[in-house]
């Protein structure tokens, strides 16, 4: 079994990677308020008063964005959690780098092309993908290590 410490380069490779999801979370949280802000489109009546604008909760940059931040919120904890659990497995740390590197990358590429609808499909659809994936083949790795070490 991996060694669960700071020191050890598998668990650097998890927090660096949980702490760019975090603030990329965060980003596109800030993008769905400014967009708001922007267009002058709110939610919420005591908004509107504060801000000058309208109750509309059909604008379609503002749902685009939001979409997108949703989308994060779906798919990012699992991460979280499934990342964790496979680093306790011993895995490589070559091979947890790449997956790891390659989830964050996809994970903002797929908020890029969200927000910007002008990059063609199945860019969106390829960028949510191979993350799903990997959370997929990370979570088997879990149980199957635990079915067979227990």
């Amino acid at each position: 079994m991996a060694v669960l410490t700071v020191t050890n380069p598998l668990i650097q490779v998890y927090i660096i990677h949980s702490a760019v999801l975090a603030l990329k979370l965060i980003a596109v949280s800030s993008m769905t308020g400014y967009t708001r802000l922007t267009r002058r489109v709110f939610a919420n009546p005591e908004d509107v008063k504060n801000f000058r604008g309208v109750v509309k909760l059909d604008d379609p940059v503002v749902e685009r964005t939001r979409r997108a931040h949703m989308n994060d919120l779906e798919n990012i904890p699992a991460f979280w959690i499934l990342g964790a659990l496979y680093v306790t497995t011993g895995p490589g740390i070559g091979w947890t780098t790449l997956l790891f590197r390659v989830f964050t990358v996809c994970r903002i590429i797929h908020t890029v092309v969200y927000v910007l609808p002008v990059v063609p499909q199945p860019s969106r659809a390829i960028a949510y993908g191979i993350p799903y994936i990997i959370n997929w083949y990370m979570g088997i790795q879990v149980v199957s290590y635990y079915i067979n070490n227990l």
